[in-house]
């Protein structure tokens, strides 16, 4: 059995199956859906169901709250059709553009850019074409089918020769895959991998100036995003806000002041807000988004787009909207959802 979801105001329809997610059919069959973590953490595949009925599966009640859920609301990754549906979501062009493959990578090289950060490079197979955007995201598939979701932080025309994504990875002590990562993991090991995956992109139809802001590694997509500016020559104004609690956070330091250099239309914040005297830090201070608040008093012409730990990204839509006038469909994010975040899941 199967139903049909229809997505207004894009007018557009596809078929779910039984006992799938709405949000895993829309990828299937290539309708651009906003959506992040694809586990029911991060609440950005949030639409409303204007006709039909859906059964949740577990999330995050952050993500999708009671209050919402009765008022109508869904999530699409974890929503499962019961009946024919018509959902309210805003389109995403180019989010289904190309195909999601499952694919083995051998690891090139472990380069570590901090005591917790490394970047881990990875050859793709010759014979398989993976195409994505700057911003979009990877999974690992894990020996027992478990899951890890990571950035591409080099945009898709610096893939080289042969064809290799980097990835920026922070250790979190007892998680397997990164236990593994800084421990065992050896150059030319295999890892199986499915991707692209996200609706994290530059939207190229806006000349709208922008806010990026990263914290720790979600400077990763923001990286690819910086690199498809500069290659596609995009005039934008853009200002990059890097958070970290130490200096040694900010692991690409030097690479953001010499791009800044090299982009007249980019400028380059850092932050930190656990500086100590023994770093010799002169530069701005507290929480990265205050930071950008405190320079943007006025957000309602702009575009932001951030990535991060969780509270980082949800403090910032709520205060940018709230107190800088940013419109809250100008408001792009990949929030970096650990497997620790995703065990708060309410059924």
């Amino acid at each position: 059995m199967s139903f049909n979801v229809v997505v207004q105001p894009a007018n557009r329809a596809f078929v779910v199956d039984r006992e799938e997610a709405v949000l895993a059919a829309a990828i299937r069959q290539g309708i651009g859906m906003p959506y992040g973590c694809r586990d029911g953490a991060c609440g950005s595949c949030k639409c409303k169901l204007l006709e039909g009925r859906v059964i949740h599966g577990a999330h995050q009640l952050k993500a999708l709250s009671v209050e919402e859920e009765e008022a109508g609301f869904i999530l699409a990754c974890c929503a499962t059709p019961q009946t024919d549906c018509v959902i309210e979501a805003r389109s995403v062009p180019g989010a289904g553009e190309f195909p999601v493959l499952k694919m083995p990578s051998r690891v090139l090289s472990i380069e570590r850019l901090a005591p917790d950060v490394v970047a881990l490079k990875l050859q793709l197979p010759a014979n398989q074409n993976l195409q994505y955007r700057a911003g979009q995201y990877v999974e690992f598939i894990l020996r027992d089918g478990a899951r890890r979701s990571y950035s591409m932080a080099n945009a898709p025309h610096l893939l080289g020769s042969p064809p290799a994504i980097e990835l920026h990875l922070r250790h979190m002590p007892g998680g397997r895959f990164t236990d593994h990562v800084f421990g065992a993991m050896k150059e030319k090991e295999i890892l199986r991998m499915e991707g692209p995956f996200g609706s994290f992109f530059l939207r190229e139809d806006s000349d709208k100036p922008m806010v990026l802001l990263a914290s720790g590694t979600g400077f990763a997509p923001i990286k690819a995003l910086i690199e498809h500016l500069q290659h596609k020559g995009i005039q934008r104004p853009a200002t990059l806000y890097w958070g970290g609690r130490r200096p040694r956070d900010l692991y690409m330091h030097e690479w953001c002041e010499r791009t800044a250099a090299e982009m007249p239309n980019l400028r380059y914040v850092p932050v930190i807000s656990d500086a100590l005297p023994e770093d010799g830090w002169s530069g701005r201070t507290g929480f990265v988004h205050r930071a950008v608040m405190q320079d943007f008093p006025d957000l309602s012409g702009h575009q932001v787009y951030a990535c991060g730990a969780p509270i980082v990204v949800d403090s910032a839509q709520a205060d940018f909207i709230s107190h800088n006038a940013l419109p809250a469909d100008e408001f792009y994010a990949d929030s970096f959802t650990s497997e620790a975040d995703k065990q708060g899941v309410a059924a």
